[in-house]
């Protein structure tokens, strides 16, 4: 079986298969082999390496990642590329194809069975309308995860990465930063995809730490305070954190917090970096 990352491949298999893009899955081919190849040399794959690729389409990344890896686990949620799938990789004894929502599969277990617990690395052209929801399941529930090479909208990227005081910072880029060390490898225009989307797109590296580079005596309650803090962003924090109905907290406590942070309680969350929200929580909360 020749690669597919072309659109004269991708074309031919679409058409031998009758295959019709489903816009529910945000389905968007990659086509260009030299994106494929800057997302395969950017995730650092050994042969050591259990990967796990998400929406893997017609095999095309796939095809890579066996390669180049010992071992590769694809979950795909259209029963209608599953033949397809098992056509393109039928080469290759080392990857194992899943028919499943990757927000339904416990990942912990998939880990356990594939790779022994150990750590696996994560490489996906990601649907983008539940990056987020994978992103923050892969990292909230602790999976065993080395690394996550991922492409995502371009704007999702960006937000990734970006710290305090801009427009795009946000809860994402907290605990991204929190969980692991974000880095855009590349953007890639439409035109790299069949079909085209209407976005730019870019390629984000995320290694992960093995401890979080700040210290929250309560780490849940400090994520609580920063969904509180952006859900309202436009309000200060005194305002926001007071007003959240889960927090149960009122605005003198908040004020006082602050004040003993040395900042005003005009201040809004947008402003704070990871390790003022953590010292925040910890004022706010003892452990339980």
């Amino acid at each position: 079986m020749a690669f597919l990352g072309t659109p004269t491949k991708t074309a031919e298999i679409i058409n031998r298969y009758h295959f019709t893009f489903r816009k529910k899955f945000g389905q968007n081919f990659l086509v260009d082999a030299n994106m494929l190849d800057k997302i395969i040399a950017s995730a650092q794959l050994t042969k050591d390496d259990c990967v796990l690729e998400i929406g893997p389409g017609i095999g095309t990344m796939t095809q890579y990642l066996a390669e180049q890896a010992g071992h590769v686990v694809v979950v795909e949620i259209d029963t209608d590329l599953i033949p397809i799938l098992e056509d393109t990789l039928s080469d290759y004894d080392n990857v194992n194809i899943i028919n499943n929502d990757i927000l339904k599969v416990d990942l912990n277990a998939l880990v356990e069975e594939y790779n022994q617990g150990r750590p696996i690395k994560v490489v996906a052209n990601l649907p983008y309308y539940i990056t987020t929801p994978i992103i923050m399941g892969l990292l909230e529930k602790h999976v065993p995860v080395e690394s996550i090479t991922i492409m995502v909208q371009k704007e999702v990227a960006e937000r990734m990465q970006v710290g305090p005081g801009t427009k795009d910072y946000g809860a994402l880029s907290l605990a991204v930063q929190y969980y692991a060390r974000p880095e855009v490898v590349v953007t890639v225009p439409p035109e790299c995809f069949m079909p085209r989307p209407n976005v730019a797109s870019a390629v984000i590296r995320l290694s992960l730490y093995q401890t979080p580079p700040v210290v929250a005596n309560h780490p849940a309650k400090m994520f609580q305070i920063i969904r509180a803090s952006f859900n309202q962003r436009r309000k200060t924090l005194a305002n926001g954190l007071s007003n959240d109905p889960s927090l149960f907290l009122n605005r003198e406590q908040v004020t006082k917090a602050l004040n003993n942070m040395g900042l005003s309680e005009t201040i809004r969350g947008e402003a704070l970096t990871l390790e003022q929200f953590a010292r925040l929580s910890d004022l706010l909360f003892t452990v339980e």
